[in-house]
């Protein structure tokens, strides 16, 4: 009798985690959906304001939208992606990296396909802000005519108001996210219930025939709505993104028991609302409300905008984060703002790349309804690419037969196909935005993968093996360096070959460190590497070994605390006796010798904007010794 109170404690302690889980991931993954009823099914009515809306067309719209969460969130990505993961860790580039070592042979259509991904993500991490705070503001025009004017000034100092906040972490703000964005729910959830009794004609919304007949009946227009409908989903890729922050269990039973339900509801009632009241098509989700709650719905909604731009904020870091440590980008400078949560990250390139993106799109548009255009082709380009990646997934992780694989997500490859040909006819009207950002991160990238391994290429002519230097300098004549006490760490990518800065060392100095350490630093195709597994040590001779620390692609790349480590497990590193020598190459273009002359530029400009390795792999400063090389690529 007494086991089941034995067992008490543990088991409200676990479901008391699991609703924090929970609760968390009502604000931070599903934020960005969750703003998405202030703008979606007004944009969808759009081509109907001036000649006036059916009643076949509000329900069949309404059907539209309700079983696009249907088809994409709730089965593409709760019930299906959240499965397909990375140890733990969800998002393009966390599945890029799996695949880029589990099926090699495709690695260049993959890596296209991923940072592809990865670049449109970034783009919605500008387009998100922009959009959700002016059409959260906006709903100040409804409360007073007055404010008109002050909508852009306003959204604009809470954008730059966010933006400066980043440096200081979001731990202590984020315990308040799931909260407000709960609050916010539920208000939508009893919006939408207070004007189905509007027309309850529009319940039948739930019947998909609907949404075939208006799609069938509207022609071009319909079409072209679907760019609007597909507003709708707007952010369920972050669902796949923050899979490693909530876990899969949290993150589908805020889905299923909040989330979903808030959504329908509060589209169920805007449809109701504009059936029987047609006045409401300018701005059905703020007209829901009466006028003495319209200023504090524009507050939280307001709170609801920011938290959802935080996530997207948020998640843009993490990703540049994995390019950095994949070999995408350059290494950028790493802000950890918290003692425990390695997770929480401030990268200040990133930060003001983005806000001078986001502010130059609310300038540019100037209004929510203008903006708009540009949102649907990132987000449907986005969910394509996680579909392809997907599909590679379980055929190679899961062993599923291609005819399985095909049957099972062309359907949805199809679906996701039509919103993008949709969004596509909103190219002129700002859907340009995505596709130029896409298109020069992309450029980025491949240029830095392939600067780097021209450049490789380039070093390698002259690399010396490492087992040939070593026999070399041991040997005993009177040419042989002066021995120095002390260890000498030397940073190297290629640890079979003897580092350019110790023959530089030896040519300058004619000097010999007592011991010498080759160090390479490789990150694996796992989120995180266990402690156990970080490093290995090698001794090659009297006075030389290789060490190679591993980290995982969300790992801290922290060298002195690895090292650290390495003395508690008997591995005899005095830090104060040890110094790290890094080699500094001086890049010169040469249009000749394999890059276009823009691109020898490009890779330049990226090289010379990365950090300095003694901050980035965290060496202590007094240790390092830098010896520099003049290289033309």
């Amino acid at each position: 009798m007494t086991e089941p109170l034995d067992h008490a404690p543990a088991q409200a302690n676990t479901l008391l985690r699991f609703l924090a889980l929970t609760l968390g991931s009502v604000g931070v993954v599903y934020g960005d959906i969750g703003t998405s009823p202030l703008y979606a099914f007004r944009e969808a009515l759009r081509p109907f304001t001036a000649g006036g809306v059916e009643r076949e067309e509000v329900i069949g719209l309404i059907s539209l939208m309700l079983w696009t969460l249907t088809f994409i969130v709730t089965l593409k990505y709760v019930l299906f992606l959240l499965r397909a993961d990375n140890d733990g860790e969800g998002g393009t580039l966390s599945l890029l990296a799996l695949l880029m070592k589990k099926a090699p042979r495709y690695t260049t259509g993959m890596f296209v396909a991923g940072i592809l991904g990865a670049a449109l993500f970034i783009g919605d991490a500008m387009i998100t802000p922009a959009l959700s705070v002016l059409s959260a503001v906006e709903g100040l025009k409804l409360v007073t005519p007055a404010l008109h004017d002050y909508v852009l000034p306003i959204s604009t100092a809470i954008i730059v108001l966010l933006f400066a906040v980043q440096s200081r972490g979001t731990g202590a703000v984020s315990i308040f996210f799931g909260p407000i964005t709960l609050i916010w729910f539920l208000v939508m959830g009893a919006a939408g219930i207070a004007h189905i009794g509007d027309d309850l004609s529009i319940l039948a919304a739930f019947n998909p025939v609907h949404a075939v007949t208006f799609l069938w009946n509207a022609g071009l227009v319909g079409f072209i709505v679907l760019g609007a409908v597909f507003l709708t989903v707007t952010g369920a890729e972050a669902l796949y993104a923050d899979l490693g922050h909530f876990g899969r269990q949290p993150i589908q039973a805020a889905w299923f028991a909040i989330v979903f339900p808030a959504l329908a509801l509060n589209y169920l009632g805007q449809g109701a609302m504009v059936l029987s009241h047609p006045e409401a098509l300018s701005n059905p989700f703020f007209l829901m409300f009466p006028s003495w709650a319209l200023l504090p719905v524009v507050i939280l909604a307001t709170a609801a905008t920011i938290i959802a731009s935080q996530s997207v904020i948020t998640g843009a870091f993490s990703l540049v984060r994995q390019a950095i440590h994949l070999g995408f980008l350059p290494r950028f400078e790493i802000c950890y703002t918290s003692e425990t949560q390695t997770g929480q990250i401030y990268l200040p390139l990133v930060n003001t790349a983005l806000l001078i993106g986001v502010l130059v799109l609310m300038f540019v548009f100037g209004s929510s309804e203008s903006l708009a255009p540009a949102y649907g082709v990132s987000i449907t380009g986005a969910m394509i690419i996680d579909t392809v990646l997907a599909f590679a997934f379980v055929c190679y992780l899961w062993n599923w037969s291609l005819l399985k694989a095909a049957a099972f997500l062309l359907p949805l490859f199809l679906l996701e196909l039509v919103f993008l040909g949709a969004n596509l006819f909103k190219i002129h009207h700002g859907g340009y935005v995505p596709i130029l950002f896409a298109g020069a991160l992309m450029t980025i990238m491949w240029t830095w993968r392939k600067g780097v391994r021209l450049l490789r290429e380039k070093t390698s002519r002259q690399d010396v093996p490492l087992d040939q230097f070593i026999a070399a300098v041991e040997r005993k004549s009177e040419h042989a360096p002066v021995v120095v006490p002390g260890t000498a760490i030397f940073l190297t990518a290629t640890p079979d070959t003897t580092p350019a800065v110790l023959l530089h060392n030896i040519k300058h100095n004619h000097v010999l460190h007592e011991h010498n350490v080759i160090l390479t630093i490789k990150t694996a195709r796992v989120p995180y590497v266990p402690e156990k597994d970080r490093y290995s040590l090698t001794k090659i001779s009297e006075r030389f070994s290789k060490l190679e620390l591993r980290f995982g692609f969300m790992d801290e790349q922290d060298v002195s605390r690895a090292l650290a480590h390495c003395r508690r497990e008997g591995f005899k590193f005095q830090i104060m006796s040890t110094s790290f020598y890094l080699g500094r190459r001086k890049l010169v273009a040469d249009p000749q010798s394999g890059l276009p002359r823009w691109q020898d530029k490009l890779f330049i400009a990226m090289a010379d904007s990365a950090i300095d390795p003694t901050d980035y792999f965290n060496l202590p400063p007094n240790r390092v010794v830098e010896l520099g090389e003049q290289v033309i690529i």
